[in-house]
């Protein structure tokens, strides 16, 4: 894997691909690994799940998010809230920063 991840937790996309096309949420989780992030409300899957009483689960269909492909989402800016890619610019304190390429909002605070 080359380069910087552009998308990290906390962060709002949207979905630009797939079932799930258009849906926005925050990004729960990053793996980086393969790739992919979990997002709030987007990509439901149903486990089924066996009761564990030591950790106080209880068995039954659980539904929960899936991860889906980094590619398949598109970071929103904060400002604007349009879809936008994202850069890395070096601010006057020193600071390496994300921000977003249709409007400059800055990503990181």
């Amino acid at each position: 894997m080359s380069g910087r991840l552009k998308i990290k937790k906390g962060d709002t996309v949207e979905v630009i691909a797939g079932k799930d096309k258009g849906k926005r949420g925050k990004v729960l989780r990053v793996e980086v690994g393969s790739r992919r992030v979990v997002v709030e409300r987007v990509a439901f899957i149903k486990r089924h799940t066996k009761p564990n009483p030591r950790q106080n689960v209880k068995g039954g269909i659980v539904e929960r998010e899936a991860p889906i492909p980094m590619a398949n989402v598109m970071i929103v800016s904060p400002d604007s809230g349009k879809l936008t890619r994202v850069g890395f610019k070096t601010l006057e304190d020193g600071r390496k920063v994300r921000f977003a390429k249709a409007d400059g909002a800055i990503l990181d605070q």
